[in-house]
C-alpha cells in the first residue's frame, strides 16, 4: 500500500504531519502530486480552533488543512479525457464531492498528493503553463477571492477606491482594479513593508493608517466631496474591507460621501463597536463578497500574464520537510505576508 504524508489539526494550536494511504483514482478522478500549497488565514482559524466547527454545531472534529494547492498530474481515470499526466494544475476547493478540500472537506491540499474527485478540465481543475512557477499558481485560489471583491464593486476608471488591509487578499484586489483600469487606488496597512509591497505591485499612494489621518489625507488624494447631511468628506467612491476590523468599518462610516460603496471580503468578528446607524449619513451602500462563484479559472490566464507582479505577494517560501515553521510564521502576527509550502525537496 501506498502512503503520502499528509497535514491536519486536531488539537487547538497544533499542526500534526501523517501518514495515510496515498489515494487511488477512481475513473473520472485524477491524482495531483501537489507542488506546492498556500497557507490562508482561514487554515490559521482552522489550527486555533484544532479542527472545524462548520456543520457540527457545538462539535469540532479533525481537518485536512489547505486549500491552495498546484502541482502536476501523475495519473488520470479511464473516463477523463481532457487532463494527462504532466500537466500541471490549479484546484478548484469548492467542486469536490466530498466537501470543500481543506475547509470541512475530507480531503486537504496540504499533502503529498491530491485526489481531485471528477476531474472536469475548467469545473474543478485548471491547467498553467511552465512558464508559471508552482508557488504562484498556488495563489490562484486567492487571487480569485480578490477578483470576486473588486467584481462586487463594480469598479470603473472614474472610480477612485481606497483598500484596507495589504495582506493577500488586499494586494490582489489592488492588483484586478489598476488591471480593469481603476483611475486611482489607495492602500491603507500599519506594517510599512505592506505598504512598501502594496505601491510595488501597482498602487498609486499608500496610507499608514496607525500614524496617518486616514480622512485627511483621502481628501488629499481623492479631493473633497460631502456627505447626506452636507459634511465635507473625501471623494473616495468605493471602500475595500480586506482587513475585517471594526475600526476599518467606523473609519470608512465616517469618511464617506454621499453614495459610497463598503465592500466587505475581510472576515469580520463580531463586535458591537460597528456604527451601523452611522451609514445614512452617507448612504454608504454595504456590499458582502464571500468566496468565488465564477471567478477560481478567470484568474488563470491572468496569473499568467502577470506572474511576477503576483509573485510579489509572496513572502516566504517554506519546504514541506519545515510546515511546522511554514504554519508558526503564518499565526505569528506580523510574521509573515503570504507563506507558500513547497514540495520541491520531496521525492
Amino acid at each position: 500500500m501506498a502512503t503520502m504524508k499528509s497535514v491536519l489539526t486536531d488539537a487547538k494550536n497544533e499542526v500534526e504531519v501523517v501518514e495515510i494511504e496515498r489515494p487511488v483514482p477512481g475513473p473520472k478522478d485524477a491524482l495531483v502530486r501537489i507542488r506546492a500549497c498556500g497557507i490562508c488565514g482561514t487554515d490559521t482559524f482552522f489550527v486555533q480552533a484544532g479542527g472545524t466547527p462548520y456543520n457540527h454545531p457545538g462539535l469540532v472534529v479533525p481537518l485536512p488543512l489547505g486549500h491552495e494547492p498546484a502541482g502536476e498530474v501523475v495519473e488520470v481515470g479511464s473516463e477523463v479525457s481532457d487532463l494527462k499526466p504532466g500537466d500541471r494544475v490549479v484546484v478548484n476547493p469548492q467542486a469536490a464531492p466530498s466537501g470543500i478540500i481543506g475547509c470541512g472537506g475530507e480531503l486537504g491540499g496540504m499533502n503529498e498528493y491530491l485526489l481531485v474527485e471528477n476531474a472536469v478540465l475548467g469545473e474543478s481543475v485548471a491547467v498553467f503553463p511552465d512558464t508559471v512557477p508552482f508557488d504562484v499558481a498556488a495563489l490562484n485560489e486567492p487571487m480569485a477571492v480578490a477578483l470576486h471583491c473588486v467584481n462586487r464593486s463594480e469598479a470603473g476608471p472614474a472610480d477612485k477606491v481606497v483598500v484596507f488591509g495589504a495582506g493577500p487578499i488586499g494586494l490582489g484586489a489592488t492588483i484586478w482594479l489598476k488591471l480593469r483600469g481603476v483611475g486611482h487606488v489607495v492602500v491603507a496597512d500599519v506594517i510599512p513593508e505592506r505598504l512598501k509591497t502594496a505601491l510595488a505591485v501597482g498602487a498609486d499612494a499608500v496610507i499608514n493608517s496607525a500614524e496617518e489621518d486616514v480622512t485627511a489625507r483621502l481628501t488629499e488624494l481623492h479631493g473633497e466631496a460631502a456627505n447626506a447631511l452636507g459634511q465635507p468628506r473625501p471623494g473616495t467612491d468605493i471602500y475595500i474591507d480586506a482587513a475585517g476590523v471594526a475600526a476599518v468599518f467606523n473609519t470608512t462610516v465616517d469618511a464617506a460621501k454621499w453614495g459610497a460603496k463598503l465592500v466587505m471580503v475581510g472576515v469580520q468578528k463580531p463586535s458591537a463597536a460597528i456604527d451601523l446607524g452611522g451609514m445614512l449619513r452617507s448612504e454608504l451602500t454595504l456590499i458582502a463578497s464571500q468566496g468565488y462563484p465564477t471567478e477560481i479559472f478567470e484568474v488563470t490566464a491572468e496569473l499568467t500574464e502577470h506572474r511576477d507582479r503576483f509573485a510579489e505577494l509572496i513572502s516566504h517560501r517554506v519546504p514541506f520537510s519545515e510546515v511546522h515553521r511554514a504554519f508558526e510564521l503564518a499565526l505569528t502576527p506580523g510574521a509573515a505576508e503570504k507563506v507558500i509550502v513547497t514540495f520541491d525537496d520531496e521525492e
